[in-house]
């Protein structure tokens, strides 16, 4: 009778532990995940204050910009800035520039990821001699910076004659774009079994059909996705385009940007911040466009199947 006493309290005690243990994984895992939260949030702070300070600024006059006192809110609201950037007489206009960088950043996405599909499915689905060079050259030309060049590049421009035009500067582009866009590109490719295509093609369908049909759906993400890094670093690169198009009427945006910079004067900053605003909706809108392509093109590469 003693020992069942002695029992009892032992097996009530083990149930309301029991019972406790769910409830302290959930008190842990609602901590986690409030702690991850709130890293979250502070990440997203950090990351996004500078873009808010750029649209903050533009809308400040430009005297407060260059005071001491700080403004996290445009107290004396203005559009001023962005009426100079847009229809002051007495520089570059806005418009052309924009034109000129839309023109040159679209074509060389777009010349780009034609000629980095082929390389890489080339690449990926062929057996060549010279494949594993290949490979390591496109590794090696990433590795050069374009400013170490930039000399021979506008020699080679000069001679065909294409300074100040936008198919030279569209032809560097490519260029400077292709590697990177073909090594990317390898990735996705890679990650699609040609298993898929021989089993269309036992289906009934042709080489060509079964890559179309098959084989490009699956790698349409891997496309925006590489696109999108395409257009960022050809839209906002600077130095090539002021070597080569340094004419007012061929400047990209960023060359264009420059022109507010005054050596011996005062900078007009808030209307850098204005122009840099306008700069940045482009990208904005075709992030926005691509978003769910990009996204799944993102994570592709972590499915197997």
């Amino acid at each position: 009778m003693s020992a069942t006493t002695a029992t009892a309290p032992r097996t009530a005690r083990a149930g309301a532990s029991r019972d406790l243990a769910p409830r302290r994984r959930g008190v842990r895992n609602r901590l986690s995940t409030a702690l991850w939260s709130a890293l979250s949030v502070v990440l997203f702070a950090l990351f996004a204050f500078p873009v808010y300070w750029m649209v903050n600024t533009s809308f400040q006059p430009n005297n407060e910009v260059r005071g001491s006192d700080i403004h996290f809110w445009p107290d004396n609201f203005t559009l001023r800035n962005y009426a100079t950037v847009l229809f002051d007489p007495g520089r570059t206009p806005f418009a052309p520039a924009a034109v000129n960088s839309l023109v040159v950043t679209l074509t060389t996405v777009v010349v780009a990821l034609v000629f980095a599909f082929l390389a890489a499915i080339a690449v990926t689905r062929f057996r060549f001699k010279s494949r594993r060079g290949f490979i390591v050259m496109i590794l090696v030309i990433q590795m050069i910076p374009g400013e170490a060049m930039i000399v021979s590049i506008f020699r080679v421009i000069d001679g065909w004659h294409l300074l100040n035009t936008l198919i030279g500067l569209t032809i560097v582009y490519v260029a400077t774009v292709l590697p990177f866009t073909i090594w990317t590109l390898r990735g996705f490719v890679n990650g699609v079994p040609a298993d898929l295509e021989e089993a269309a093609m036992i289906d009934g369908c042709s080489r060509a059909g079964a890559f179309w049909r098959v084989t490009f759906p699956l790698l349409a993400p891997g496309l925006v996705a590489t696109g999108v890094f395409g257009f960022i670093q050809a839209w906002n690169e600077f130095v090539i385009a002021l070597v080569l198009n340094a004419r007012p009427e061929m400047m990209t945006l960023p060359v264009w940007l420059r022109t507010f910079l005054v050596a011996n004067g005062t900078t007009n900053w808030a209307a850098i911040m204005a122009g840099s605003t306008l700069m940045a909706i482009p990208v904005i809108v075709f992030f926005l466009i691509v978003q769910g392509r990009m996204t799944s093109g993102l994570v592709s590469g972590a499915v197997k199947g």
